[in-house]
């Protein structure tokens, strides 16, 4: 098949960090922070207790300032070994900056914990200052922390160690990864490369597609294996260390989302199983003559798909059209990123797989990483890491310590930006693109939602068994087959060649638990939808001031102005409730 023409694709420019790996910037920015952070130490260790609110508050401004000059230096790192993970200059780059950035910033590790051992009626008390109220929010998250908190010895030790331990695995799989080639029809393929022909219109080359990379990755299963396996032996030591009740607890308590909305998500998702995913699949398997779809026709295009390619021009005037039609200001937002060389869109080989925008620093901007190759897909998943950017964009003011949000709205904007291009889309399609285009839809939400609790549950099922012993790398594809049945239903095949798909998901590796914010971001935008489509007032307006918040609120606060609130189960059936109707105008077309 030949390859679309998809006009020039943009790669990024990130000189507006530094000018390159040995440029004097970059050393002059390294030698700068660490003598800053000696000298923050030598001047506040074992002093904060004493400071008035004004002290301190100048204290955090100061210690926010040199973070972000350390953050800025890690993001340079980071994105260029993104960009080429099989350069071994740059893969020592990074290890080397990564370690420089770990000595530097043991010098300032105790100002959090010290901070937390400050009694709350005299912390309460210094905040009746207006300097320290500002940093009110980054205190708060901080402080959530106390209970898990070790004496100063281990925090610095875990800190230093982390180097060569936790990040040196994370690496050594990215790089596997990035080496991998899967030969298809005498063609050596990237990760990304062959993740997307599983979406050809060609029912052959999905199959050839699906048996390289289920080959490959098993020829691979035990160093996978080893590295899962070693990763969740980590966490659970340093959880145990830290009183976690559970596997999942550090990440609910690093979310800010209380245990029991988690429950609620999970157990309302999976409980909707049957009726969207499996009702789905049967479905498109009827559409296909077939009882059962093969695993690799998952994501098949149907067959009255006209396999559309979308050019990058027309992706930038698809996204940016859609949110504009929304806010004015959001797109305008967006556009800088087209403008400025903030993506960097084309495959090649060595780049990291998927998808992501990187934030940086509040003094710079975010970045977005694409591998583009011009589906209908790739255009939503343009619209989703714009969400995230634009998201990033706005929250940028309040600062390096407080413009983050927990992941769980962190995924708000991006799948919002989805939905606002879908529905662009679909309201000016012709009437034979509609149920192309639901169908689409119905499969981005399920693998947005249903089939991220599915990994989640496999990740719960694999912390769990590594508290009795190593998994065997055979446990992994038993786990990984269960969990998939039971989410996917009896109209999916999955094959002895889907076994070792669990083996590329970097989100097990990268940011354990990190799965069920995609199905949270998910179903709360659904939630948002639908209060936005009832003609909520100066709704636009209320939605900037929400990303515009970044990390200085709550779940519940944000969402108050909406009328809405996650802690209630109901809220998450009516999330799901719209992949729902998706699901029924398309039994009803047929």
């Amino acid at each position: 098949m030949a390859a679309p023409e998809l006009g020039t694709l943009p790669t990024w420019d990130l000189a507006d960090l530094f000018p390159g790996r040995d440029s004097p910037e970059l050393q002059a920015a390294l030698a700068r922070a660490e003598a800053d952070a000696v000298a923050f130490r030598a001047r506040h260790e074992g002093k904060l207790a004493l400071l008035s609110g004004a002290e301190l508050a100048s204290a955090i401004a100061e210690y926010e300032r040199m973070s972000e000059i350390l953050g800025r230096v890690g993001s340079y790192a980071q994105l260029l070994h993104a960009g080429d993970m099989a350069d071994p200059e740059i893969g020592r780059f990074y290890q080397t900056i990564n370690e420089r950035l770990t000595d530097i910033s043991s010098e300032t590790l105790f100002f959090a914990l010290e901070i937390n051992r400050i009694d709350d009626t005299a912390l309460e008390r210094a905040c009746a200052d207006p300097e320290l109220a500002r940093w009110r929010p980054w205190l708060r998250d901080v402080r959530a922390f106390r209970p898990h908190q070790l004496s100063d010895e281990a925090e610095r030790l875990l800190h230093e160690k982390s180097v060569s331990g936790r990040a040196s695995w994370v690496r050594l799989f990215d790089e596997t990864l990035a080496h991998l080639r899967f030969e298809v029809e005498g063609k050596s393929l990237t990760e990304a490369e062959v993740l997307n022909l599983l979406s050809s219109r060609d029912g052959a080359e999905r199959r050839k597609a699906a048996e390289s990379l289920g080959r490959v990755l098993g020829d691979n299963r035990r160093l996978f294996a080893h590295i899962a396996n070693t990763l969740a032996k980590d966490k659970a030591v340093e959880d145990g260390w830290r009183h976690f009740a559970r596997p999942v607890s550090s990440r609910n308590l690093a979310n800010f989302v209380e245990d029991e909305v988690v429950e609620a998500l999970v157990a309302a998702v999976k409980d909707a199983y049957p009726r969207l995913a499996h009702r789905y699949y049967r479905l498109k398997a009827r559409w296909f003559g077939v009882d059962a779809l093969a695993f690799w026709d998952r994501n098949a295009p149907l067959p009255s798909d006209d396999d559309r390619y979308f050019s990058w021009a027309e992706a930038k005037a698809t996204v940016l059209g859609a949110y504009g039609g929304f806010s004015p200001d959001l797109a305008a937002v967006g556009k800088r990123f087209f403008d400025r060389r903030w993506i960097d869109a084309p495959v090649r080989p060595g780049k990291a797989s998927g998808a992501f925008a990187h934030p940086t620093v509040p003094g710079a901007h975010p970045y977005l990483l694409l591998n583009y190759q011009g589906k209908a897909r790739d255009v939503m998943t343009l619209a989703h890491e714009l969400g995230h950017g634009v998201h990033q964009v706005l929250a940028g003011p309040r600062g390096y310590l407080m413009a983050d949000t927990p992941l769980t709205l962190a995924e708000t904007a991006s799948v919002f930006g989805e939905m606002l291009t879908f529905r662009a889309l679909l309201a000016g399609a012709p009437p034979e693109r509609r149920k192309v285009m639901l169908a689409g839809k119905v499969e981005d939400m399920l693998n947005t939602a249903v089939r991220q609790i599915a990994l989640f549950e496999f990740e719960r099922r694999v912390h769990d068994e590594r508290k009795s012993g190593e998994l065997l790398p055979t446990r992994f594809g038993e786990i990984w087959l269960e969990v998939q049945a039971e989410c996917l239903g009896p109209a999916i095949a999955l094959g002895e060649g889907f076994r070792d798909f669990w083996a590329y998901i970097p989100h097990f590796v990268h940011t354990p638990f990190y799965v069920y914010a995609y199905a949270f971001g998910d179903c709360l935008v659904n939630s948002l939808y639908a209060v936005f489509e009832t003609g909520h007032p100066r709704f636009a307006e209320k939605y900037l001031d929400m990303l515009r918040a970044g990390g200085t609120l709550r779940h519940k606060e944000l969402l108050a102005p909406f009328g809405l609130d996650a802690s209630d189960p109901a809220f998450w059936s009516s999330g799901l409730s719209l992949i729902g109707r998706f699901v029924d105008e398309l039994e009803q077309l047929g």
